[in-house]
């Protein structure tokens, strides 16, 4: 089954909780602190695996989790780090974040790998606390949180060229001359429901990748047919060839079906018009085509090689060609650098990390750093002292006085509610 786009929730490991230990040895009466670290949750990474050519893996899967690190013990024993899950995609494995829309990764190549969600820090274990005004502190840290994402996982398939046009115009037929692709041909249209690649190899000994791509019939950039699903696999090619059925046996105009898929192209991207473009005139071996190309020539302004797919004539011609274009055509990342996450850049400042809100008497905080250090704290006596002064130094106190909280009026961060005190 040729699977090329799900949609999965990353959750990544979250922290070993640090240990609150102290030493207790005869003749020892006031042992020190000796709580160890938690150890790493297991990050999520995904990594090409050059065997695979589809999805199908990730189609049932709905969810990745990652394992929490082990705990800290006494004695300053560190927990384990939780190890890494490693998912396998094949090559040509875009993730994007639905959340931000930003490209996470584009995997083209072989071993390539990217985190997509780190796991989280262990907690610190009191042992970690000591200092010279605090000799023997009672608290340690919970782990932190993984990191949670929600992803698009498609499958853009690498080729060097793209066979575009409409059903039974031929394509599937020429790749299987071409090529040891082994595609489904019969007389009728929609006979080819996935991507077909072909590796070829010209008379002079050059070889690339071609793409035969189904479904593309007009309205295919909006739904129509099967060309909005397999569109996405044109973006990586470096050259379109066009194969037009010159004969009209279908009752369709050789020039209107270019047209036609030149605008379902721009209409899905418009970059893809500024690839290099032939035009590949199918089964002149039926009387009607010579006319038809006459005809044809006069309203397109392209390079126009003669073939018949299913006579085997004019392919070594139309493949040294090809292998021309591709030696000129240098390979291009198939994403502007704006849209992927590694490079963005967050220049604002924000006058406070957190915001608080109203919401029937009771005031509501919202912060990622705050709900991250309220998931991390212990809350001993100790460790509600320290988260305290955590957000009475980031400003959170101030910030409530000014909003008109009181003594006792109640505060929320999660799902959690506490009274405030001045």
């Amino acid at each position: 089954m040729f699977i090329d786009e799900v949609i999965l929730d990353i959750i990544a490991g979250t922290g070993g909780d640090g240990c609150t230990s102290f030493r207790r040895e005869k003749y020892v009466p006031n042992g020190g602190p000796n709580g160890g670290n938690g150890g790493k949750g297991s990050s999520i990474i995904f990594k090409v695996d050059t065997n695979l050519r589809t999805l199908l893996d990730l189609k049932y899967m709905h969810e990745i989790k990652g394992k929490k690190g082990q705990n800290g013990m006494g004695k300053n024993m560190n927990g384990k780090n939780a190890e890494d899950i490693v998912i396998k995609v094949p090559e040509g494995t875009v993730v994007t974040d639905l959340n931000t829309n930003l490209i996470l990764a584009d995997l083209t190549r072989k071993d390539d790998e990217v985190i997509i969600c780190h796991g989280g820090r262990g907690g610190r274990g009191n042992y970690a606390f000591k200092s010279h005004s605090n000799t023997a502190p009672n608290f340690s840290e919970n782990g932190e949180p993984g990191e949670e994402r929600r992803v698009k996982v498609e499958l853009k398939l690498l080729a060097d060229v793209g066979l575009v046009g409409l059903p039974s115009v031929g394509k599937s037929t020429l790749i299987s001359k071409i090529s040891a692709s082994k595609p489904k041909i019969a007389a009728y249209h929609f006979t080819t429901l996935v991507p077909n690649l072909g590796v070829v190899k010209t008379l002079d000994n050059r070889s690339f990748v071609v793409a035969d791509l189904p479904g593309l019939i007009e309205g295919a950039s909006n739904g129509d047919g099967l060309g909005d699903k397999f569109l996405k696999h044109i973006e990586r090619t470096r050259v379109i060839a066009h194969v037009i059925d010159m004969s009209g046996i279908e009752g369709r105009n050789p020039y209107n079906d270019y047209l036609v898929i030149n605008k379902e192209l721009e209409n899905f991207n418009k970059k893809l018009l500024k690839k290099p473009q032939i035009i590949i005139a199918n089964k002149m071996d039926i009387p009607s085509s010579k006319e038809n190309l006459e005809e044809f020539k006069k309203n397109v302004d392209l390079p126009i090689y003669e073939i018949s797919a299913i006579n085997n004539k004019g392919l070594d011609n139309v493949l040294l060609v090809l292998a021309d274009i591709l030696d000129k055509e240098e390979k291009n990342d198939l994403y502007e650098s704006d849209e992927m996450e590694s490079h963005i850049l967050y220049k604002f400042k924000e006058e406070k990390p957190f915001t608080i809100e109203k919401e029937n008497d009771i005031f509501v905080i919202h912060s990622d750093k705050i709900e991250k250090l309220f998931k991390m704290t212990k809350f001993t006596d100790e460790g509600v002292r320290r988260f305290s002064n955590k957000l009475r130094r980031m400003g959170v106190d101030e910030e409530l006085k000014k909003l008109g909280a009181k003594e006792g009026d109640l505060v929320k961060i999660l799902d959690f509610e506490f009274e405030f005190t001045e």
